[in-house]
């Protein structure tokens, strides 16, 4: 099995950085390390081989960045598929690494061989806060029998988080159609595999056209989060958030683990937290991507709105609603009145070709979108999206209300820290266990569009971030490179 090494000067205080391969766990990563360099901090990062031309070009030629990579292994990860890469990973390595950084979902996977070389191991999590807090609250205020109507208060966290019945009524999640496989191999894209032998289509268990690997998946009603485990063997934590957005839920998880906690996020582009007064381009910051339409097209359809008017809609690239539900979000705005940018997904059937101008209230965009660009643009006035982490701050950071439509996972968490704790949107309906109707999202539309006060809500919250990347996430991570480089971190 052959291994590949890009190599550099030799390293003094180095970390290792081991990410999971979907967008939204490779996206912090590779921010991660920008941050860690800037700060002199030597870096490993062990990639697969198939997502490397997911890679920046910025990451792959800089001096303090050596790329360990490993031949993809079939989904799931297992211990056999990635420890004996590692090993060897480790065991050529010209230093012993201060300490590995560990996406939580390859906690599992790589843990064991870490142990071996006695090399700590910090325990990162990609999501929000919010979500690991509500997993453990709500497995701790077992048991959750609620009636119609009924609360309860989760101790230690805010009363606007209690559980409600209509949170416990999650639907089934359902499959949607994955990109092609292989697609989108640049950066901010997801690489997709094809299911094992046998194994048929794949499910969104682990959020990235494969099944999480083994313990990964959301916790089941009455059981412990799975990453607790993992996180007994890791020395510490850091967290894609920071002090402004979920210190509550930062503390709560400190509290329990009895273990150092950092929000060292959000784990945005740097051009994002430098661009508040100016346009912020995509293809400055993902130059790869290939957009169906120009940057200056859609500059120039907004520039043509008014100040606020414009509703965004996108799902991400990884998930979405159901066919049926697409067809009423078509219909509903139709009916709207709002001017709107829908962006479907490449692989969605909906729509067949539809692509373009939907008179001159709308604009439709297949495919990739410039996302940022449209969420600094002034005239946009909301979004409506899954609330995945990475777009739920991309809009929070830029001040547009988000009107939110779950499907998965950390999304309702993340769904419900915007609409019940940072008060800036709603969700799309009330019953997320029903299926989706054009009047739900009308309706939903024109509360979020007309409500002036969350609008300033959400300006006032976005201010905090006018002079660039949080000051408490500079602090915290400063603290955490002290932590590790002078106090140690131990097996």
């Amino acid at each position: 099995m052959q291994l590949y090494l890009f190599s550099h000067k030799t390293m003094s205080f180095e970390i290792c950085i081991v990410p999971f391969w979907g967008q939204g766990h490779l996206f912090p990563c590779i921010e991660l390390c920008n941050r860690l360099t800037s700060r002199n901090v030597n870096i490993t990062l062990i990639i697969p081989s198939t997502i490397t031309t997911s890679l920046p070009s910025s990451l792959l030629q800089h001096p303090l960045i050596r790329i360990a990579q490993f031949p993809s292994p079939p989904p799931p990860p297992s211990h056999h598929d990635l420890a004996p890469d590692l090993e060897r990973i480790l065991a050529n390595n010209p230093t012993r690494p201060v300490c590995a950084i560990v996406d939580i979902m390859m906690s599992s996977c790589s843990a064991p061989v870490f142990t071996k070389f006695h090399i700590p191991t910090v325990a990162f999590f990609t999501s929000a806060a919010c979500s690991a807090a509500m997993e453990l609250a709500t497995w701790k205020a077992q048991p959750l029998n609620l009636e119609p109507g009924e609360t309860r208060l989760l101790p230690g966290l805010p009363e606007n988080m209690a559980i409600t019945h209509s949170d416990l009524k999650r639907r089934p999640q359902h499959p949607h159609p994955p990109p092609p496989i292989g697609a989108s191999p640049h950066y901010g894209g997801e690489t997709r595999f094809p299911p094992p032998p046998g194994k048929g289509p794949p499910n969104h268990g682990g959020g990235f056209g494969f099944p999480p690997p083994p313990g990964k998946g959301p916790p089941k009603l009455g059981e412990p989060p799975p990453w607790l485990d993992d996180v007994r063997e890791s020395s510490a934590v850091i967290i894609n958030t920071c002090d402004d957005l979920e210190r509550t839920f930062i503390k709560y998880i400190t509290n329990h683990i009895e273990k150092p906690v950092w929000g060292v996020g959000p784990l945005l582009p740097e051009q994002y937290w430098n661009s508040t007064a100016s346009a912020l381009l995509d293809r400055d910051v993902r130059p790869n991507r290939r957009f169906s339409v120009t940057e200056e097209e859609v500059t120039q359809w907004l520039d043509s709105k008014p100040r606020g008017s414009v509703l965004y809609v996108s799902f991400g690239t990884e998930v979405g609603p159901t066919s049926e539900e697409m067809e009423e979000l078509g219909g509903a705005l139709e009916s709207c009145e709002e001017a709107f940018i829908w962006v479907i997904q490449a692989s969605s059937s909906i729509g067949g070709s539809k692509e373009g101008y939907f008179g001159n209230r709308g604009m439709i965009i297949r495919g990739w979108a410039p996302q940022l660009l449209i969420l600094s643009h002034p005239s946009t006035g909301g979004f409506l999206s899954h609330c995945g982490w990475n777009s739920t701050v991309e809009g929070v950071g830029r001040g547009v209300p988000l009107l939110a439509w779950p499907i998965r996972g950390d999304q309702y968490h993340n769904a419900k820290l915007v609409m019940s704790h940072l008060k800036l949107g709603y969700m799309v309906t009330d019953d997320m266990s029903e299926k989706i109707t054009k009047d739900d999202i009308v309706r939903g539309i024109k509360k979020l569009m007309a409500d002036k006060e969350m609008k300033r809500n959400a300006e006032i919250l976005s201010a905090k971030f006018q002079h660039g990347f949080p000051r408490s996430s500079l602090e915290t991570l400063d603290d955490f490179i002290d932590h590790i480089k002078h106090s140690g971190v131990h097996c």
